[in-house]
C-alpha cells in the first residue's frame, strides 16, 4: 500500500514526454514515474556504493591486505582500541 508522496512542478515539455512514455510502456504516468526513479535512484546508488579497480590494481590491494601491519598501522591500531575500548 503507497502512503507517501512526492510532489514536484516539471515543465510542460517534460510532462508531455513522460506522459507519452507511460502510454507507450502501457503505464499510468504514477506507475512509470515510481519505476523510473526507483531505477534511477538504485542506479546512482549501486555507483557511489561500487569500487571498480583494474587487475593491477586489484593484485595490490590484495598484496596489502596479505601483508603484516607496519609501525604506523600498529600504532594507530592501539590508538583507536585506547580511545574506543575493545568491542
Amino acid at each position: 500500500m503507497t502512503t507517501s508522496r512526492i510532489d514536484m512542478r516539471i515543465s510542460e515539455e517534460t510532462k508531455t514526454l513522460v506522459e507519452r512514455a507511460a502510454a507507450a510502456m502501457g503505464q499510468t504516468v504514477t506507475a512509470f514515474a515510481q519505476t523510473a526513479l526507483m531505477n534511477r535512484a538504485q542506479q546512482v546508488l549501486s555507483e557511489r556504493e561500487t569500487t571498480l579497480l583494474t587487475a593491477r590494481d586489484r593484485e595490490l590491494f590484495l598484496q596489502v591486505l596479505d601483508d603484516k601491519p607496519n609501525a604506523v598501522l600498529r600504532k594507530a591500531a592501539a590508538k583507536h582500541k585506547a580511545g574506543h575500548g575493545r568491542r
